[in-house]
């Protein structure tokens, strides 16, 4: 944006500055970015602790499947008759806790939180590109979030069929209790949904292209926002592809269709016998944008990490455009390995060895980020607070979990471990606590911004040790029972003598996970009291660069209550040998540098040559062709 534009920008916001707010407009329908970034921040959290409770109910069946527990009655209702799970509420648990993490919680609780927060912020601009549209976003994700959480109280209770939705028991309206109402609850919270991420999406990525201030080029900006900008750009392009599946699903529910549904009798189909579709080509469809959101889950953590770690380390992050490339890396190869999820659908094995080599691939520059955190961290000066404390476990999670994607990356490994507990234990680790260990980091770390308040930092760090000690003991003996082939989604794997063994390790991965439950308790007590009664922050309490924190926190509409500040640096000098400060923010310029900021070449407009005269010649050929093609008056 140019100079005189940001002028008028600025001239905008104050002339607006004593508009008085309502509460209904500060508060509900805001289109303040901050406002909006909280409100993506606390559905997230309400619908993260709603899903964490399902798991531990449904962790309680798998630990002790012969026992009888009153509370599940007095909870649950029919669901927990006489203290027992009902099976097919069991499914309906695992379905809808699925879909809670990785959409509401990990890509728009994430996202959406930081996005928001962050992206004018860094770069410098007064707000989003369209604060309507990101209104908007959010009230989508929140009318989402409604339909969803609904769907537990309608008859035949929600979905069913797992959080990939896979027909038949999706497209069949009668195929399992959930596949009823409850099923297509679902796939209208998921429209909504992802209606809500393409309104986001496009907003992020035009305000980092259109409105950075003055002096911030794109090599100067900080890696959050370059994450940030290729996760809104994954989602454009991934998102409809999954809108148009789940549009076809609902045609073969509601209108007789038979996009997924191949020989299907009449008496099981409703009274139309279903042929000529493929349950294949959902699952395409599906992993089409499922394998994308995996990058579009993990980039956003990344970069957050990224800035955490360096700010802390009290280092530049090292490696900057490698992580840049990195990125934009891990953002194309994760268009082209979703097949890797299908290696047992009777896939050619030439294309899985394809989609084999593509997946492999994928781990360069995802080794890239990981040597770069470490080298980052190497001899720095560490501050070890907890939001220094996740960013490093979001590390150890990214190579652990990371190291067990080449087993199921390779086709011929994958065949044997597909649907056991060995991926369920791959993707809660570098996928589930990775990237929620990411977002807590970002929220220790920028609470003092939203809030203008500190966390308590000891419960922080009990908080921290608790979670990842529980982390580790909750989904590391999986992969031992995922080796052994214990099947995932099971409601009583006790049913076989062979899976009898695993009893004891089911009941302390259920204890440890409980202990998980309690330490995230302890951050929401931390958290919503620290709102109101935390320790008052400083200004730029962690000592960091980037231009976030020169902006006031009190509500302001536009950010800065003046001109916006300039960028003379990127945003990671951090020890600098011969300054006073091992930080310099990145509106300070040197010292005696009168003219920093170089405005832009005008390259004059040359002038415009005089049109060739059209020849006698011309005229003459121009008459012959219009008179053979009969046009001639």
């Amino acid at each position: 944006m140019s100079a005189a534009a940001h002028h008028e920008e600025g001239q905008h916001h104050d002339d607006h500055g004593h508009h008085k707010e309502t509460f209904i407009s500060k508060y509900v329908f805001s289109m303040d970015h901050k406002m909006i970034s909280k409100q993506f921040l606390i559905t997230g959290i309400i619908m993260g602790t709603i899903g964490m409770l399902m798991s531990l109910i449904f962790r309680l069946q798998l630990a002790f499947p012969d026992t009888k527990f009153p509370i599940l009655a007095s909870l649950l209702g029919e669901w927990g008759k006489d203290g027992k799970l009902d099976p097919n509420f069991y499914l309906a648990l695992i379905t809808i806790h699925g879909t809670i993490m990785v959409f509401f919680v990990l890509t728009a609780g994430l996202s959406g939180t930081f996005s928001n927060l962050l992206i004018p912020l860094q770069v410098g601009a007064r707000d989003m590109a369209s604060p309507f549209m990101n209104m908007l976003s959010y009230w989508f994700f929140a009318m989402s979030s409604t339909v969803l959480i609904c769907s537990l109280f309608v008859q035949g209770g929600p979905a069913s069929a797992g959080w990939t939705v896979y027909p038949p028991l999706s497209a069949l309206p009668k195929a399992i209790p959930g596949s009823g109402t409850g099923m297509t609850m679902w796939l209208v919270s998921m429209i909504l949904f992802i209606v809500s991420s393409l309104l986001g999406g496009i907003n992020y990525v035009a305000t980092v292209i259109n409105m950075r201030t003055k002096g911030m080029k794109m090599t100067r900006m900080p890696l959050t926002i370059w994450a940030f900008t290729f996760t809104a750009i994954l989602g454009i392009l991934s998102f409809p592809v999954l809108f148009g599946g789940s549009l076809l699903l609902v045609f073969d529910r509601s209108f007789g269709t038979s996009f997924y549904l191949n020989e299907i009798p009449a008496d099981l189909a409703g009274g139309i016998e279903r042929v000529g579709g493929s349950p294949i080509l959902f699952q395409h469809l599906f992993w089409f944008l499922g394998h994308p959101e995996v990058y579009i889950i993990l980039l956003p953590a990344l970069g957050i990490t990224s800035e955490v770690i360096a700010t802390n380390s009290r280092k530049p992050i090292f490696g900057y455009r490698a992580m840049i490339g990195s990125i934009m890396a891990i953002a194309i190869l994760s268009f082209i390995v979703w097949g890797h999820h299908m290696f047992i659908t009777g896939m050619n094995p030439f294309l899985g060895s394809v989609f084999m080599l593509g997946t492999l691939i994928i781990a360069v520059p995802s080794a890239v980020k990981t040597f770069n955190y470490l080298g980052t961290l190497w001899q720095g000066n560490l501050r070890l607070n907890p939001a220094m404390m996740f960013a490093i476990g979001l590390v150890s999670f990214f190579i652990s979990g990371g190291l067990t994607g080449i087993f199921l990356g390779n086709a011929s490994l994958d065949i044997n471990l597909h649907d056991t507990y060995f991926v369920v234990a791959h993707f809660h680790l570098v996928m589930g606590s990775a990237a929620i260990f990411g977002m807590l980091c970002g929220i220790y770390h920028w609470f003092p911004r939203m809030f203008g308040r500190m966390l308590n930092e000891s419960l922080g760090q009990i908080h921290f040790w608790l979670t990842i000690i529980s982390a580790y003991c909750v989904f590391f003996p999986m992969h031992f029972m995922g080796l052994a082939g214990v099947p995932r989604r099971y409601y009583a794997n006790t049913a076989y003598d062979q899976f009898n063994v695993f009893v004891d390790m089911n009941q302390f991965i259920t204890f440890a996970a409980i202990l998980g439950g309690i330490a995230q308790f302890i951050f929401l007590f931390n958290f919503f009291y620290s709102i109101f009664k935390g320790k008052k922050s400083v200004q730029n309490p962690w000592e960091s660069n980037t231009l976030e924190w020169t902006a006031p926190v009190k509500h302001l509409h536009g950010n800065w209550p003046g001109e916006i500040p300039h960028v003379y640096r990127w945003s990671y000098d951090y020890s600098v040998p011969g300054h006073e400060q091992d930080y310099i923010p990145q509106n300070i310029p040197d010292e005696g540098q009168t003219d920093p900021l170089q405005e832009p070449k005008v390259t004059p407009i040359p002038e415009r040559k005089a049109a060739p005269t059209i020849q006698k010649e011309e005229v003459v050929m121009f008459s012959l062709v219009k008179r053979w093609l009969g046009f001639a008056q």
